[in-house]
């Protein structure tokens, strides 16, 4: 099972992610550093209050002077000595050779250091320069410095407790004021964003307008256009709108060329349409008047003289079908007036049944449907279903069944007419309201068919307000009309 593709982020959502994924990225290096400085800064001076913790040596705390003989007491400085500071640590060699070492807790108190915190400070290769030793327990890391006296050797050190829990404090301010930046800057981003596309929404909006407009036929005018303050090209909006604007003025320049072009066509079709009415009109009078003219002919002269009259009756058909059809692109309007839809069904399948009782003509119309009412010209609407029966009878065996029904869709009446012929080709389904189109060997035009009575019925169906579909199996195929009820 495939799952359908994400849909993509829209500029808007781009824009303030990679605003905010760039202040979120500026924002962590900027507190990395900040707290890196900040712990390198607050461990140089914890290192120089070590320097000087490192000058106090008597087991009983006083500092030692030269030639290590303790100071008074009155002589020492308000912070002397590890006792007065919380957290420092002193290690002295006594006079057994052996290492005494103890700590200044928080509370004021003084902790003798176990074997293993002094096993750890001995493993741990000390020098002048203060270096960081875990004691573990609760102890934890010190910051710790050896000096060589007269005496033997001195250790002192500092807790880095409070440095850390200092730099911990520190993160974490600067990462909540982080945080809230960035959702200040993803809400403030997102207004500033809207406002800064508000050109390219209505570039958007014109665009839609135009899309919205039947340009395949009829009034090939389009007066939207992006308006002057979003279609300048000194921005990149600007730049879009402007492009727009031409492209729209392009379309309707050519638009308005190809419309010229069909209204000549269509002129040229009416106008050569109605002036062969008349000399075919006398081919046939010539034709049936040598047929009737007593004159002895020869086979040839008789046969010849048949098929003038027959053609000229199929190409007055097929001029009639053009002055049509070209009349009714030209918008002409047909006439209006309530057509009883039953009534026409029956009509239409009586003239169908008339001129071929070989096929089988049903029509599928209920009783309640008896009231179904249209709005149109009776005349056009009848040639609709009589050119549906025709295409069935021209196009289907002989003996096919050719069913026409009714049925009611809402506001719309639903005639269908179905046969069990043969179908359409699927080559030829999509184009088959197309004028002049042509079928394969199942539905040619080898059958005296002029290729127009769909395109006609398509014609006067859309001049009714209507559609038309065809669908197709390999048992037949099926027209569906569906046209406005009258009100």
């Amino acid at each position: 099972m495939t799952q359908g593709k994400r849909a993509p982020w829209s500029l808007q959502r781009r824009l303030i992610a990679g605003i905010v994924a760039l202040l979120a990225v500026v924002s962590v290096i900027v507190g990395a550093v900040t707290v890196a400085a900040q712990r390198q800064d607050l461990l140089s001076r914890l290192d120089e209050q070590i320097e000087m913790i490192g000058g106090f040596g008597a087991r009983d705390g006083d500092m030692l002077g030269p030639n290590d003989e303790a100071l008074p007491e009155d002589d020492l400085p308000p912070s002397a000595g590890p006792r007065q500071r919380f957290g420092a640590l002193l290690v002295e060699e006594t006079t057994s050779g052996s290492l005494a070492g103890e700590y200044t807790a928080d509370d004021g108190s003084v902790v003798a250091l176990s074997q293993d915190q002094l096993d750890a400070l001995l493993a741990a290769d000390l020098s002048e320069r203060p270096t960081t030793v875990d004691l573990g327990g609760d102890l934890g890391t010190f910051r710790v410095a050896q000096r060589n006296v007269p005496s033997g050797t001195v250790i002192s050190g500092l807790s880095l407790a409070e440095l850390d829990t200092t730099v911990r404090n520190t993160a974490l301010i600067f990462g909540a004021v982080t945080l809230v930046a960035l959702l200040i800057t993803a809400f403030g981003g997102a207004l500033v964003v809207r406002v800064a596309l508000r050109p390219l929404e209505r570039i958007v909006g014109t665009a839609r307008e135009v899309a919205a407009r039947p340009l395949g036929s009829g009034d090939v005018d389009i007066p939207e256009r992006v308006p002057d303050r979003d279609s300048d090209p000194r921005t990149e909006v600007g730049q879009v709108g402007a492009a727009l604007n031409h492209l729209l003025a392009n379309v309707e320049s050519a638009l308005s060329d190809r419309k010229a072009s069909e209204d000549r066509l269509r002129r040229f079709v009416a106008d050569a349409s109605h002036e062969l009415r008349t000399p075919l009109a006398s081919i046939r009078g010539y034709a049936e008047l040598s047929r009737r003219d007593g004159t002895p002919m020869t086979h040839t002269q008789e046969r010849a003289i048949e098929r003038i009259g027959a053609e000229s009756v199929r190409m007055s058909s097929l001029v009639e079908d053009l002055l049509l059809l070209a009349r009714l692109d030209s918008g002409q309007p047909l006439r209006r007036e309530r057509v009883d839809v039953p009534r026409l069904l029956a009509d239409a399948v009586s003239d169908a049944w008339a001129a071929d009782q070989d096929h089988q003509w049903e029509l599928d119309v209920l009783e309640e449907d008896g009231g179904v009412e249209i709005e149109g010209d009776p005349h056009r609407l009848h040639q609709v279903v009589a050119n549906l029966l025709a295409n069935a009878r021209i196009h289907t065996p002989t003996g096919t069944r050719v069913v026409v029904s009714l049925a009611v869709d809402g506001d719309f009446a639903v005639v269908t007419v179905a046969d069990e012929g043969p179908g359409i080709s699927s080559e030829l389904l999509p184009k088959v309201f197309e004028r002049f189109a042509r079928g394969d060997g199942s539905r040619s035009r080898d059958t005296g068919s002029s290729g127009l009575g769909l395109s006609i019925v398509a014609a006067i169906v859309a001049a009714h307000h209507g559609t038309i579909e065809a669908a197709s199996t390999p048992h037949g195929a099926t027209f569906t009309v569906r046209l406005p009820m009258a009100v």
